[in-house]
C-alpha cells in the first residue's frame, strides 16, 4: 500500500506479483524477497518525477526493511544490487549507480567510477553551511529522464564529439566541486554548479525549458549565484544556490513564480532499520 499515491495491491502469494500491477516497484521488491503474510506500507514526500532520486530512496528503504523481515542479506553491496536491478526492471531503462548511495549511507560523498569497481568516498564538509545556501523547489512538471538520457546516450554511442566534450567538462567540474566542498570554498561551489549547468544544457535540447529558464532568472534576480535542474532535466526539481542572506529572497522569488518549495534536509546517517 502506498499512502501518498492512495494505491493498494492485494495478493494471496508473492508469486502473483508482477510489474503490471498498480504498484510495480513495490510488487517487484516484495516478489524478490518472497514476502508472505505481511502488509507493506510506504509513504513518500518527494513529488513524482522530481529528479531527486525519491524512487531510489524508497527502493533502498524497502530493501532494508524486507531484508530484515525475511532474513535476507543486509550487506550494503547486496542491498544496492537488488535496488538497482529491481528499479531497472520497473522503469525498463538502465539505471545509474549514484542515486542509491546517498539513501543507504547518508552524508555528502563522491562516487568514484574506477576500473576495479564503484567506490563511495565521504566528503568532510560543513553540511549546515551548505544547506543554508540551497533552495530546492519543484517546477511543477515531472522530468522526462527517459527521453533526455536516451538522446544523450545515443549521441555518446554514435561518437558525437559535442556530447563527449560536454561529458568531459562535467567530469572535470565534478572533480573541482569535490575539492571546493572539502575546503569550504562556497563561492567556488557556486561557480562549479553554474558551470555544470551550462554544460548539461548543451547535452540535449530538452534538458532545459522556457519555464525552467524563467524560474532560474527569477532566482538569479533574488541573489542566487547558480541554479540547475536535478536529474536528467526537462522538469522536476530546481536546485538554487546563493549566499545565506539571500536564501529567503530566492525562495520567495521561486514561489511567486509558481514553483513549489520543498522542505528538505541533508540525511546524515542513511538507512536505519528499526
Amino acid at each position: 500500500m502506498s499512502i501518498d499515491t492512495g494505491r493498494r495491491v492485494y495478493v494471496s502469494a508473492w508469486n502473483e506479483l508482477d510489474a503490471s500491477c498498480d504498484l510495480p516497484l513495490l510488487a517487484l521488491l516484495a516478489r524478490q524477497y518472497r514476502l508472505e503474510n505481511a502488509t507493506l506500507t510506504t509513504r513518500g514526500e518527494s513529488p513524482a518525477g522530481a529528479g531527486i532520486a525519491g524512487s531510489s530512496a524508497l527502493t533502498i528503504a524497502v530493501c532494508g526493511a524486507l531484508a530484515r523481515w525475511t532474513g535476507a542479506s543486509e550487506e550494503p553491496a547486496d542491498l544496492l544490487q537488488v535496488a538497482m536491478n529491481v528499479e531497472c526492471q520497473t522503469i525498463r531503462v538502465p539505471t545509474g549507480v549514484q542515486d542509491y548511495r546517498p539513501a543507504l549511507y547518508g552524508g555528502v560523498a563522491a562516487v568514484e567510477l574506477r576500473v576495479d569497481g564503484i567506490h563511495r568516498i565521504g566528503i568532510d564538509t560543513d553540511v549546515d553551511a551548505l544547506q543554508q545556501r540551497i533552495v530546492l523547489a519543484y517546477t511543477g512538471e515531472p522530468r522526462n529522464s527517459g527521453t533526455n538520457n536516451w538522446e544523450i546516450t545515443k549521441g555518446h554511442i554514435d561518437g558525437n564529439r559535442h556530447v563527449f566534450d560536454c561529458f568531459e567538462r562535467i567530469r572535470d567540474t565534478a572533480v573541482a566541486m569535490r575539492a571546493a566542498l572539502e575546503r569550504g570554498d562556497w563561492a567556488a561551489v557556486g561557480r562549479h554548479i553554474a558551470t555544470e549547468w551550462d554544460n548539461r544544457k548543451r547535452l540535449a535540447p530538452g534538458v532545459t525549458t522556457p519555464a525552467i529558464d524563467a524560474l532560474i532568472a527569477r532566482a538569479a534576480g533574488a541573489g542566487a549565484t547558480a541554479a540547475k535542474v536535478c536529474g536528467a532535466g526537462g522538469g522536476g526539481c530546481l536546485f538554487c544556490y546563493g549566499p545565506p542572506e539571500a536564501r529567503a529572497a530566492i525562495a520567495e522569488a521561486l514561489a511567486s513564480g509558481g514553483a513549489r518549495l520543498l522542505d528538505y534536509r541533508f540525511e546524515r546517517e542513511g538507512l536505519r532499520v528499526g
